[in-house]
């Protein structure tokens, strides 16, 4: 989704035990000195293990830290980093280590304990030692009530974490919510404090909103070499004179939605609200937190039990928390006051409500990773090796990350501007791989390539609201109804991916991306194709069937599923529809207008096909994809095609639980499907509330299951993503073994050399 920026606070995974750093020879060799340079999207300089706001920006901030926790190349975490465990993957058995061993205690009165034991042998760049004051540090300045980074740490059910963060709040937000119109005298904020917040709100943050929108498309390539204001929103949908500003694209908005610059905002966001960006651009004195009512001190969960241990504890079972909480650790003496810590005193190196020190560092990150940051200059960011990191110094002193546009970063390999790099992996970029190479395959003497399985997948989605039958959205007839074009649409899959992806991705059978731990595997003995089985439950298809055999059974199939629906069937042909159904629906598609989208043949070979026994499907081809989930929120859009991110646990609440179970608020995407089922929203919950993997993964067997049955959702195609490294420069003896989805080549940088 174009609307929302997606940030990857990932884990900096480590391996190896740790050596003992050898002294720095006085000249260093040609090896040395030659920088390893890696191909980079733009960067947004937020370079801050708080305040990241891109992946790119993210693994900035990770070369330069250690995270409290590890994982290992399955997605797993490392629950003995201190001490050190072996793991098996694909054959071959690897040793992690990490900067902590962590025991989890689920207790009698149903609270969760989590024990972390940290080494005493780590220390950051600087040479200060890493200790859990820099631990507590860091999750105090995630627990602020004014922080406002993309992390959730404060949203785990942390025994305290509500008391604490209850009583204040920033004083922009303060003022936010008296309105423009709501000043009266108080202590929280001065009369030209409020003037100064609504003149930007009202006659400068609509500008700033619209250059936000401005800098997504330019830091994400969309505009090749046109970085004008009229070249990025013609890319957002809105067609302005050529010499247009920020301010007419805030205008053309604004008219879009007739005024209704709520929903404007809302919609067109590429991350802030006006809110937000007044706060930011006035800054430290609206990022101020102000006291509104009672507050405690500290957080009762978080509680340092020795020199290097603390306990965190939950309220309540939370399979997915232990993610967030292997927080990234800063060093307290750089980014907060040493002399405002006083754990006894319930001081953690901030004012509490003033993260202004914090912010200070955030284009400069410091920690104890594998390198150091050096500056970021004309679109480099320059890095030298951590001789103090904990797993041993690095085998490169001197690394770059160098910003170029995704077409450039083939060609960067190919010509030796660059040495690795992760280009799109496109049937066109795996063919000019395998030209560069002299045995014309995709690894070879000029260019290694490293696939993985993209942590997501493509679908097709069917809103229950949309396509029912009488307006009961979970009937056996509804869900007959979509399965009749789910069917219809499965059979052209393999085709569609074939024709667009190639051997760069393939088709899935259930809605979780195949990286996952819970995925089904083919060896299951429950394992089902999607939307193979006709409405009596026999096979559509026989293995000796050719295309035009399995149209023709799925059309058959399709025409079961319709009569069951209700639909009246004569002579091969749906002829009539049952009352709150239709014969004509629509499929929209964000393809950029021109048919570009790995689903876009799969739509047009199932309209023709649908055609055939009397149903209209119509494509709508969208140019500008922000209008699909303008469309989705305002529940216009029947039938859509695009791709859901994953994480690293299969937790489905998100997308898929409704509320109707427990009378709590439905997850934050279904209302796309509209999906409504106590049984899904209860085995979504059990799922939640316990650690056992092997039985969340049978709990979520059956949540897929019945998402098929419900047939909101036709899981289409599992891509993959592709590392490419020049075999010439590189030593690919040295880049990390085995890398997954889950463990990147980053993993092990420090042993990375070059040639």
């Amino acid at each position: 989704m174009k609307k929302v920026l997606a940030v990857l606070l990932a884990l900096v995974m480590v391996l190896t035990v740790f050596a003992a750093c050898s002294k720095k020879p006085e000249k260093k060799t040609e090896n040395e000195s030659k920088p390893l340079v890696v191909g980079y999207s733009n960067f947004s300089s937020k370079f801050s293990p708080f305040f990241a706001e891109t992946a790119y920006d993210q693994d900035v901030a990770s070369m330069t830290a250690v995270s409290l926790l590890t994982t290992d190349r399955q997605g797993a975490v490392v629950e003995l980093g201190k001490t050190g465990e072996t793991r098996p993957y694909n054959g071959t058995d690897y040793r992690y280590e990490g900067p902590a061993d962590v025991k989890i205690t689920e207790n009698k009165d149903g609270t969760v304990a989590y024990d972390f034991e940290l080494r005493d042998n780590i220390k950051f760049s600087d040479g200060e030692a890493l200790t859990v004051d820099d631990v507590i540090f860091s999750m105090y300045v995630l627990s602020d009530p004014t922080y406002d980074g993309s992390s959730t740490f404060f949203a785990l059910p942390i025994k305290g974490m509500e008391e604490y963060r209850a009583g204040m709040d920033s004083r922009g937000n303060v003022i936010n919510a008296a309105g423009p119109d709501g000043y009266e005298d108080n202590d929280l904020y001065t009369k030209e404090q409020y003037d100064a917040y609504w003149d930007y709100y009202n006659n400068k943050a609509g500008a700033a909103f619209a250059q936000e929108i401005v800098d997504y498309c330019i830091g994400n390539g969309y505009n090749a070499a046109d970085d004008s204001v009229a070249a990025c929103a013609a890319n957002w949908g809105f067609e302005l004179a050529e010499d247009a500003t920020v301010e007419d694209f805030w205008k053309a908005i604004v008219d879009a939605y007739e005024g209704d610059i709520d929903t404007a905002v809302a919609t067109e966001s590429a991350g802030s609200d006006l809110n937000g960006l007044t706060i930011a651009a006035l800054g430290a004195e609206y990022q101020a937190g102000v006291k509104t009512g009672d507050s405690a001190d500290s957080i009762s969960g978080i509680e340092k039990t020795g020199d290097n241990s603390l306990r965190v504890t939950l309220t309540q079972v939370d399979a997915t928390a232990i993610y967030q909480l292997g927080v990234t650790i800063a060093p307290l003496h750089y980014y907060g006051d040493a002399a405002k810590y006083d754990y006894e005193k319930n001081q953690f190196g901030f004012v509490k409500g003033d993260l202004a020190t914090v912010r200070e560092k955030t284009t400069e990150p410091m920690g104890a990773g594998p390198y150091k940051f050096q500056k970021f200059e004309n679109g480099v960011v320059y890095f030298e090796a951590n001789e103090n990191y904990y797993l041993g110094a690095p085998k490169t002193t001197n690394v770059q990350f160098k910003e170029m546009s995704d077409t450039d970063k083939l060609n960067g390999v190919i010509t030796g501007s660059i040495d690795i790099t992760d280009p799109t992996y496109s049937l066109d970029n795996a063919k000019a791989i395998a030209e560069a190479n002299s045995n014309g395959e995709v690894t070879g003497d000029k260019i290694t390539t490293n696939t993985v399985n993209n942590l997501g997948y493509g679908y097709l989605g069917i809103s229950a609201k949309s396509v029912n039958v009488g307006g009961d959205l979970g009937s056996d007839a509804s869900k007959n109804l979509r399965k009749a074009f789910a069917t219809v649409f499965a059979n052209f899959r393999a085709v569609t991916v074939d024709s667009y992806y190639g051997e760069t991705a393939s088709v899935i059978n259930y809605p979780i991306s195949d990286t996952s731990w819970a995925a089904p595997q083919k060896t299951d003995s429950d394992y089902a194709i999607a939307f193979s089985k006709d409405v009596e439950g026999n096979d559509i298809y026989t293995s000796d069937m050719d295309d035009a055999a399995r149209k023709d059974a799925a059309l058959k199939a399709a025409l079961g599923y319709f009569e069951a629906a209700g639909y009246t069937v004569a002579d091969g042909k749906v002829t009539a529809a049952p009352d709150g159904a239709a014969m004509e629906y629509e499929v929209w598609i964000p393809a950029d207008g021109s048919g570009d989208h790995p689903s876009f043949m799969m739509l047009n070979l199932a309209s023709d096909a649908l055609k055939e026994i009397g149903i209209t499907l119509t494509v709508k081809d969208l140019a500008n994809s922000s209008d699909l989930w303008t469309g989705i929120e305002a529940d216009q859009v029947p039938m859509w095609c695009a791709a859901w991110g994953a994480t690293p646990d299969p937790d489905m609440y998100q997308v898929y639980y409704s509320g109707v179970e427990s009378g709590k608020d439905p997850g934050g995407s279904n209302y796309m499907y509209d999906i409504a089922d106590a049984e899904l929203d209860k085995l979504i919950m059990d799922a939640r509330a316990s650690f056992d993997q092997a039985y969340r993964k049978t709990i979520y067997k059956q949540c897929l299951d019945i998402i098929v049955d419900w047939a909101v959702e036709v899981p289409v195609y599992q891509r993959q993503n592709a590392v490419i490294f020049s075999t010439e420069r590189v030593n690919i003896d040295t880049v990390t073994p085995d890398i997954t989805t889950y463990y990147g080549w980053m993993a092990e940088i420090q042993n990375l050399e070059l040639n």
